[in-house]
């Protein structure tokens, strides 16, 4: 399946390359909510809110009413994840705030690099179905904060501890994001093999060809860039 992205960042729809450099930047809103109308999920991200300089709420709750999306960008408590949910969001996207070192307030936890306990403290509240985690990695590690940090771990051993908490992992290749040159198909497999739970990778997508591959493996794709640029029709 391909899930079409929106990354709001400044209050307009942009593409950046690897998360840094600007790339494309529309203001057509209409244009492209009827344009994804059609598919059955939507990945939306708030790129202010994940790198932590401001947000873009108006827009989400504005394309949610619009549009059946799963929603990302800086979530960090159940209760910013329930305020998406009731406004409209299909489901909700957590990343970087599973994911580091204890701090002093959180004491002992059984994982010194995943917050298993605040993944199942979501599952909790806001129901199994809701969640989407985010695992994202650069040079191999988990990417974090905007992918501006990294923590030492590989996904496979971050979706195996996270497997029983979430409906969905959310995977993006970091290196490869935005460029247009392929995703590694050989990662697909190996994460396909590692979790049961469905699992939609980001990065590089240049074709509907590696779709239509990935789709072969049981595995869903966000594309971004390859439809923005007319490379690839949505």
């Amino acid at each position: 399946m391909l899930i079409p992205s929106i990354d709001l960042m400044g209050g307009r729809i942009v593409q950046l390359v690897q998360g840094e450099k600007l790339k494309l930047a529309f203001d057509d809103f209409e244009y492209w909510i009827e344009r994804f109308a059609k598919y059955p999920l939507v990945q939306l991200i708030d790129l202010d809110a994940a790198m932590r300089q401001g947000e873009n709420r108006g827009l989400i709750e504005m394309i949610c009413k619009r549009l059946p999306c799963q929603v990302g960008g800086g979530l960090k408590t159940a209760a910013d994840g329930q305020a998406l949910l009731d406004s409209g969001a299909k489901r909700v996207i957590y990343g970087s705030s599973l994911f580091g070192a204890p701090t002093e307030e959180e004491g002992t936890r059984r994982h010194k690099l995943i917050r298993l306990e605040v993944a199942e403290s979501l599952k909790k509240e806001l129901g199994e179905d809701a969640l989407c985690f985010s695992v994202d990695t650069k040079a191999g590690k988990v990417a974090v904060k905007g992918w501006k940090d990294s923590v030492e771990l590989t996904p496979e051993e971050a979706m195996t501890w996270l497997e029983d908490s979430c409906a969905a992992f959310l995977y993006t290749h970091v290196d490869t994001e935005g460029t247009m040159t392929g995703f590694p198909i050989d990662v697909a497999a190996i994460l396909r093999a590692t979790t049961a739970k469905q699992l939609i990778v980001a990065g590089g997508i240049k074709a509907q060809s590696e779709v239509d591959a990935l789709d072969q493996m049981g595995v869903d794709a966000v594309a971004g860039m390859a439809v923005y640029s007319g490379a690839m029709d949505a």
